[in-house]
């Protein structure tokens, strides 16, 4: 799933720390300070179109927490200080679950960054969502592929522009171990495996995984599943699951469940550092692939946000204690798919001060302000490459901006939420933990009916 929900901390900060982002006020459009006096109204003229809101305070809900909800609030702070307008940023690692509390409590946040296609469309259907203003439409229909764009349209209507993205098609490995024990980055599945068996071969198990996730426990496995569906079978096949034109326990999903169970349920492989194949279920996403800074383990698949979760100075890059490559195709021949995902900025408020932050989020300004604080990828085509430093961020990027890839948004994202979210999560850890495959989609077919 899409889960920059699912981040916890410790990564290195590429912070610009002299950006005006740090000022704690901004002049007004007459020139006169309406802060302590440290911004200019020069510096604050690029924020005029949002004046009006002074004092107004916006609420938004989350599931971006830690070091990087840290980043997240510096990133919107010159907006905020020359604006006038009070964000009160919530993150949580239960987003999910409680953000349909909050909205069934009538103590919905004005706005919410939504993962889930699914979830969006559920509260969009139930009336409970308000349509994105003109300038955010705009915006995003200027800056992001129509493709993108139609992940946050439910029945004509656009509710709201994507904010930051990521790619799930990596595998992490530690360069300087690839280099000592004479390993080479595998470019096609069969060469994956071989791979993992020369380094069981040396009685080391070469895999390691966690799919603990509060809440969301399951999530990681399900990213393996839809990675292996796109390089299984064509990408019109994938849309057809995502949108159960054919049914969940299908042959070719149950194909794909079980190449990668020759994998996560191999007890050569899995789990290093950990345990068991079963340890896999009480493993942390969070801390999953920490046993390659170890050399307890060598690959870990996860998407480019993991760059998040490596202690800090733990360096990124081809050249430093970790990196990534492409999760390699089955047959490179017939393409090399990309499996992404990222949050949708919703409302569910249209006072003028929330609709001014979306249409802010929204805009090439904001990504490029993010960007620069490190540690984040965006989908924006309106972003300047050499905003993103982190190694794995600007990869990324490129892969997200290049018109020639085929990319797919993570499907159990798209799939109805008490599917994707719910009974595929769980059935996941079942079947992690020992439920035959055929049973396992069985179960989530039914769910689907």
């Amino acid at each position: 799933m899409a889960v920059f929900p699912r981040r916890r901390q410790a990564i290195v900060i590429a912070t610009v720390v002299g950006l005006a982002l740090s000022a704690t006020a901004c002049g007004d459009g007459d020139g006169n300070d309406s802060g302590s006096g440290n911004e200019t109204s020069a510096e604050c003229s690029a924020f005029e179109k949002y004046s009006g809101n002074d004092g107004k305070k916006v609420t938004i809900y989350a599931s971006i927490r830690d070091a990087e909800a840290d980043l997240l609030e510096q990133s919107w702070k010159q907006f905020t200080d020359c604006t006038g307008i009070e964000i009160d940023y919530t993150g949580s690692g239960e987003f999910e679950a409680q953000l349909q509390v909050q909205v069934d409590g009538g103590n919905a946040p004005d706005i919410a960054f939504i993962p889930q296609p699914g979830l969006l469309a559920t509260f969009a259907n139930a009336g409970k969502l308000k349509a994105a203003p003109a300038d955010t439409k705009a915006s995003a229909e200027a800056n992001y592929p129509a493709d993108w764009l139609k992940y946050s349209t439910v029945n004509g209507t656009f509710y709201g522009a994507p904010l930051g993205s990521n790619v799930k098609s990596f595998v992490w490995y530690s360069p300087k171990t690839f280099k000592e024990k004479g390993y080479t980055i595998p470019k096609t599945w069969d060469e994956l495996i071989a791979l993992s068996d020369k380094i069981a071969g040396t009685g080391e198990k070469p895999w390691c995984a966690g799919i603990e996730s509060g809440e969301a426990t399951g999530w990681p496995a399900t990213d393996w599943l839809e990675d292996i569906m796109l390089r299984d079978q064509s990408p019109e096949v994938y849309d057809q699951w995502v949108t159960h034109q054919i049914p969940f326990n299908d042959p070719k999903v149950a194909a794909a469940l079980d190449r990668a169970g020759t994998i996560l349920k191999n007890d050569k492989y899995v789990n290093a550092g950990f345990g068991p194949v079963k340890s896999i279920s009480t493993t942390s996403f969070q801390e999953g692939g920490l046993p390659i800074l170890d050399n307890k383990c060598s690959l870990h698949r996860q998407a480019s946000f993991y760059a998040n979760q490596w202690p800090e100075g733990t360096k990124v890059g081809e050249d430093g204690d970790v990196f990534a490559f492409y999760f390699p195709a089955v047959d490179p021949s017939k393409g090399e798919p990309v499996l992404a995902a990222g949050e949708f900025t919703v409302a569910f408020a249209d006072r003028p001060e929330v609709q001014a932050v979306q249409n802010y989020l929204a805009t090439p300004e904001y990504a490029n302000s993010r960007a620069k604080l490190g540690n984040w990828v965006s989908g924006n085509r309106g972003a300047d490459i050499n905003n993103f430093s982190n190694p794995i961020d600007k990869l990324s990027v490129q892969i997200l901006q290049d018109q020639s890839k085929v990319l797919r948004f993570d499907g159990s994202d798209l799939m109805p939420s008490a599917v994707g979210a719910g009974t595929l999560w769980k059935a996941m850890v079942d079947w992690i933990n020992g439920k035959d495959t055929a049973s396992t989609l069985a179960g989530v077919e039914s769910s689907w009916k």
